[in-house]
This record gives structure tokens, sequence and C-alpha cells, in this order.
């Protein structure tokens, strides 16, 4: 299975653990309010063995409230442009606007990272356009309305059938399919037994032969009763159920120190059966 940039061939012999640099307002222990702090806190990501970036400048929490693209900019760019130039690691951007995805991949960015799951003609024009891996997420709704009352006759069979009519029309419209990874979207748009539901199904989800990324770092889901952090290693134990299955190719998490010394140690295992 091949995931590639318009930089290089990402190496998924063994899961790739994806750090979260949130630069918004409410980051504090997922990036910072500012350029010097986001920075400052992809770097530890990197010490603590993130393979992988993903830098995003606009909440996607349950109700959060879009902010316009050149806010976004402001926020993503000059991180994006401070950190080329002095790690080997690939960029990703998080974010649902053609704009700024254009501008992150022109900085330095390698993948984009859609919520929206390149709905957005426009989206799907940078990916064609700039050769940038992608990852497409399955979301019901918008940030602002997903949690509202979110439906599935069988949410498995949905999900599936989503990344099949995604792959078909991103392929038609010339996206090269070794760019492309799908993201269940766990918490977007789903009630906590549609999360287990998935997580549960995950070997169903690649059914068109592309790599899987995971998100379920310190979801509400795995905890309502305690505090982000608190989720940590139910979130570390979902990350390795998707893994061991075969399933997941891609972690994305807060606590990247935690996840990376589990994928390590499940790797060992698995290296030496």
């Amino acid at each position: 299975m091949e995931w590639r940039s318009h930089v290089r061939k990402f190496d998924l012999t063994r899961p790739l653990v994806m750090g979260i640099v949130n630069v918004t307002p409410d980051s504090f222990s997922d990036g910072g309010r500012d350029t010097e702090a986001a920075v400052g806190h992809a770097l530890k990501l990197i010490d603590d063995g993130a393979d992988i970036l993903d830098i995003g400048g606009e909440s996607t929490r349950p109700g959060a409230q879009p902010v316009p693209p050149d806010v976004e900019l402001r926020r993503v760019i000059p991180v994006i442009e401070r950190l080329v130039a002095r790690i080997q690691i690939p960029i990703s951007v998080d974010t649902s606007k053609p704009l700024v995805a254009r501008a992150a991949v022109a900085a330095g960015a390698e993948i984009i990272n859609d919520v929206a799951g390149l709905r957005d003609t426009g989206m799907v024009e940078v990916v064609r356009s700039t050769g940038a891996a992608c990852i497409v997420m399955h979301m019901q709704g918008t940030p602002v309305t997903m949690q509202d009352d979110p439906k599935y006759d069988d949410v498995v069979a949905e999900v599936r059938s989503y990344f099949l009519d995604r792959f078909q029309s991103l392929s038609r419209d010339g996206v090269a399919p070794e760019r492309i990874m799908f993201d269940p979207g766990i918490g977007f748009g789903k009630r906590s037994h549609h999360n287990w539901q998935l997580i549960a199904g995950l070997s169903q989800l690649s059914g068109c032969g592309r790599p899987l990324c995971l998100g379920v770092s310190r979801k509400g889901f795995l905890g309502k009763d305690r505090a982000p952090k608190g989720r940590m290693v139910a979130g570390i134990a979902v990350a390795l159920h998707g893994i061991a299955r075969n399933s997941v190719q891609v972690i994305r998490t807060h606590d990247v120190r935690e996840t990376r010394d589990a994928v390590d140690a499940w790797y060992q295992i698995e290296a030496n059966q």
C-alpha cells in the first residue's frame, strides 16, 4: 500500500504517529496562541517521537465557529515556514479552506488533512495541482452542527460507502490514488455508540485499499467524566486495537511520547513473532 506526497513516499511498514499542533486561541496543551509557542510545541513533539506534524488554525470541536481564511493563514503559515527550515519530518495542514491549503503547501506542507473530506472542488484542485498527499475524513454535518442529532442505519457500512464514493470521485477528478488516505472521523457527527461501532469495524473500512488515519486522542466518548488528559490511556488502547488489526497506518494524537512508546512496543512484539 503506497501513500506519497509531491516530496516523498511515506513508509507505512510500521505505524506512523502524527502529533497535533493547534494554533488557536483555546490551544494550551496542543500548540499555543502564537507562532513562538506553536513552534516550541512542535519541536517538543518531534523530540517525543512524532513522524508527522499536523498544524491547524481553526478549531473543529463540536459547536466551533469557522474563522475567516485570513485569520487561519496568519495562524498557520508562519508556523509552517519556521518549522520547514528546521525539521526533516513532513508537515500536514489541518484545514478545509482551499486558500489556506494552497498557501500551506507553498510554505512547505506536504499533506492536506481535510475534515470536510475534500468535498469542496477547490480543495480537490489544490491536491491535484500540487501533488500533496491528503487525508479525507468522514463527517456528518459541520463542526457547528455535527453533534446536533447524528443518525445512521449502519455507521460502518455508511462510512465505508462514503470512502468508496470519495475515492471514485477523486480519482475521476485527477487525484492520484497513492495520494489518498481516509479517516473515519471519530467524534465528528457520531454519538458514542457510533464511535465504538466504527472502532470495532475498522477492518471493514479499508475496502478501497487505501490507508487509514485514526484520531481518537482525548475525545469525550473515551470518558466524559474525565478531563481530556485523563483519557490518554483509553485513546492509546483504541489506537493499538486499530494497528493490531492491520487497519490503521497513522495515529493522530496529542500524546506523542506515550503513543510512540506503545506503538514501538507493539511493533517489537510483532517483529519477534
